[in-house]
């Protein structure tokens, strides 16, 4: 075991010599005795969803349609269940901002007071940073919660079981558009005859393998 005297008396004689004090580099790394000084800490999260509020577009041509403005937003690591907030992101998706805040009032759950925030959060991040100029004239062009982080635990049970217990994390995603929403968010069904013309298009355009 090296002293602190000794130490630092290496540490000057290497100094003072032309070689580079490789010593030094060594013994730094051992001043702490805790592992989390000396440890990377990577970002977590998704960081590819608000990159699009970041994005430039090329001046617009004349006589092309306005490009309307709109806004990324997220929360992420939900202590929810990304399969109970996808319901809640279905549910929203394709309504305005004021259609979307009352229904939501009506669905008495966890995740439709996390998405009334994130919305909330959007807007005003519509309003200040991206010159929207009425916070109600905003649809929700897309919303979408994907799986986090699954912590697991233990439960205790009787005598020496124990059960394994998973704790569920989520994102949550928003995208929202200046403008009012469209009358078909989904593609609307096909009628009879539509499907009729399809089904005589498909066989009519049958080729017989191997002929002349």
């Amino acid at each position: 075991m090296i002293g602190m005297r000794s130490l630092s008396l290496l540490i000057l004689g290497e100094l003072k010599s032309s070689k580079p004090c490789f010593l030094f580099a060594a013994c730094t790394r051992s001043f702490h005795n805790t592992s989390v000084l000396n440890e990377y800490t990577k970002p977590r999260g998704p960081a590819s969803w608000p990159r699009y509020n970041r994005m430039v577009y090329p001046p617009q041509k004349e006589g092309e349609p306005r490009r309307q403005a709109y806004v990324h937003h997220m929360r992420t690591y939900i202590k929810y269940s990304p399969q109970k907030m996808w319901y809640v992101a279905a549910l929203i998706r394709g309504l305005s901002i004021d259609e979307a805040f009352r229904q939501l009032s009506f669905y008495r759950r966890k995740g439709a007071a996390i998405a009334k925030e994130v919305l909330s959060e959007a807007q005003e991040l519509a309003v200040r940073e991206h010159n929207v100029e009425f916070k109600s004239n905003l649809w929700i062009a897309h919303a979408n919660a994907s799986r986090a982080q699954t912590v697991k635990g233990a439960r205790k049970h009787r005598g020496p079981r124990f059960g394994i217990v998973k704790y569920r994390f989520c994102h949550f995603f928003v995208r929202l558009e200046e403008g009012s929403p469209p009358a078909n968010y989904y593609p609307p069904d096909e009628t009879p005859e539509q499907l009729f013309e399809k089904y005589i298009k498909n066989h009519r355009s049958r080729t017989i393998t191997g002929n002349l």
